[in-house]
């Protein structure tokens, strides 16, 4: 492992223990046996370093969400089973990201949030190529209905965890709940 894979091993572990405001330079330096000093020339302090484990996670998760075969049904499942499979065995980034991403800050935090979007905007094409008909809306709330169903692995309890069968059962219910998209919308009444 080369020196910046150890220094951003060393602080993601720091980063969940004590959080990102709770780490010093010096600290990541010592758990990646490094001198604070060492550090600087690979990072030029603590938000580069957060910054490069979020982006490193987001490429990732980017990567799976391009299309690349015809058929869209076969797209969105091989998009969910990779984001499940992530969630599973990465939860520890999953987890800085729903616990740091607020502490970014410039010149980091603008280029991530665009990325962000941009994500989100990949994952929204494959709902709208699979259901074409579903509408900005309904395309919106399900996609981040499907991430917060996949992402909130990283909060589950361990039990539920355990066994080879975890992702394939999440990936099944998660099916299950798009079946439903096929369906018309039932009318709402107000009064």
């Amino acid at each position: 492992m080369g020196r910046e894979q150890t220094i951003l091993s060393a602080a993601t572990g720091a980063f969940a223990e004590k959080g990102f405001h709770g780490v010093s330079m010096d600290e990541l330096g010592r758990r990646a046996g490094l001198s604070g000093p060492a550090l600087y020339r690979s990072f030029s302090g603590k938000d580069e370093i957060l910054a490069t484990l979020l982006n490193e996670a987001l490429d990732e998760l980017m990567t799976a969400t391009i299309s690349i075969h015809e058929d869209p049904a076969l797209d969105l499942d091989r998009a969910l089973r990779h984001h499940i499979h992530f969630s599973a065995t990465k939860g520890h980034l999953v987890g800085l990201y729903q616990r740091e991403v607020r502490s970014l800050s410039d010149p980091w935090k603008r280029p991530f949030d665009r990325r962000q979007r941009q994500y989100i905007e990949k994952w929204e094409f494959l709902f709208q190529r699979r259901y074409p008909g579903l509408g900005q809306d309904r395309t919106a709330q399900s996609v981040q209905s499907v991430l917060g169903a996949i992402f909130s692995m990283t909060s589950w309890p361990g039990r539920t965890l355990r066994g080879a069968v975890v992702e394939d059962h999440l990936f099944t219910l998660l099916q299950g709940a798009l079946a439903t998209l096929e369906r018309p919308i039932p009318s709402v009444t107000t009064g």
